[in-house]
């Protein structure tokens, strides 16, 4: 298949170089054909991949399943009622014992350290679905869509990150396209800028890259002539509700409306999401941030959603052949 990461993690998005992330991104896209075409023929027949869950998802844990499922491998799904791990069982002894039954493990939690363990002792591949530090499966995803959808090879092309970027998709953002030598803004409050651990990294790989990086609070600095913008969820149930109105207040500027899309002044420019996002009243939460502060949307404007612009969808179905793109590389 052009690429064999036998036996490798991805932890996080500097587990790859620069070649092996795009090797991995032209596999998915052979793989995707192949899925839509009807050729597509089990390469991973045999393979048992585990899927902990610390923290649940939708795209995720239906990627991963669907992914080994269409290459012909079993999974089996770990949330923390369904394991010990961590809790009656450290992680190191877990990642032992799962290694001797699993051909890789794949991880969605809090701590990226979870992850270091996991890859430290359980002898097989060891897949990051998301932690509080990276996102890297999510960003395979992204640049995909990006290749698909942009008029220019991937270092002509330029996106800015809006909102909280003190996070995993910040972070991710920020370090994959400088990776990549793309022109990446991270448009945010100072406040909410990633560590400076994290930038430095990134300007490190720039120098070696060619990659453009920009960091500031002036959403139409940051957003002239991006070919894509980006944002995340500013809030979640699992905060405490004290905390919803600074972070809204906070980040209220860089919500990602119809004007801040029309003021790229690039007419092409698309929007991304990770999913889920807060753009209309059809959730719990979208409901009782309506009920509080009379909002109708956070981060993102259902106008933005739900125009020809968004192709969050185009990017949600990307996790799917990126991450099985992921699996025949690491395991095949």
């Amino acid at each position: 298949m052009g690429i064999s990461l036998t036996g490798r993690h991805l932890r996080r998005e500097l587990d790859l170089s620069a070649d092996e992330f795009r090797e991995l991104l032209a596999l998915a896209a052979r793989l995707k054909a192949e899925r839509r075409d009807g050729t597509e023929r089990p390469r991973l027949a045999g393979k048992h991949i585990a899927l902990l869950f610390e923290k649940s998802s939708t795209r995720t844990r239906c990627a991963f399943e669907v992914a080994a499922a269409d290459q012909g491998a079993r999974t089996t799904y770990l949330d923390p009622a369904g394991s010990h791990l961590g809790y009656k069982e450290s992680t190191k002894d877990s990642a032992r014992v799962l290694g001797r039954m699993f051909d890789a493990i794949q991880f969605r939690g809090h701590d990226q350290r979870t992850v270091d363990e996991l890859a430290a002792y359980a002898g097989v591949p060891v897949y990051n679905g998301l932690t509080d530090a990276w996102h890297p499966t999510q960003m395979l995803a992204d640049v995909l869509t990006m290749s698909e959808h942009g008029e220019r090879p991937l270092v002509e092309q330029s996106f800015a990150y809006l909102g909280d970027a003190r996070n995993n998709m910040g972070n991710s953002y920020l370090v994959t396209g400088a990776l990549l030598g793309m022109d990446v803004r991270i448009v945010a409050p100072r406040q909410l800028w990633p560590e400076d651990s994290v930038v430095a990294d990134a300007r490190r790989l720039a120098g070696e890259t060619g990659a453009r990086i920009t960091l500031t609070d002036s959403v139409p600095e940051g957003t002239a002539g991006v070919d894509f913008v980006a944002t995340d969820v500013w809030v979640s149930l699992g905060e405490p509700v004290e905390r919803w109105e600074e972070r809204i207040a906070l980040l209220r500027p860089y919500a990602v409306t119809a004007e801040v899309m029309a003021g790229t002044g690039n007419p092409g420019t698309r929007f991304l999401h990770c999913l889920p996002a807060f753009h209309d009243l059809g959730t719990a939460l979208g409901r009782t941030l309506h009920e509080r502060y009379g909002l109708t949307s956070l981060e993102v404007t259902d106008e933005v959603f739900e125009s020809p612009a968004s192709v969050v969808f185009d990017q949600a179905e990307n996790r799917l052949h990126t991450i099985k793109a992921l699996l025949v590389a690491t395991l095949a």
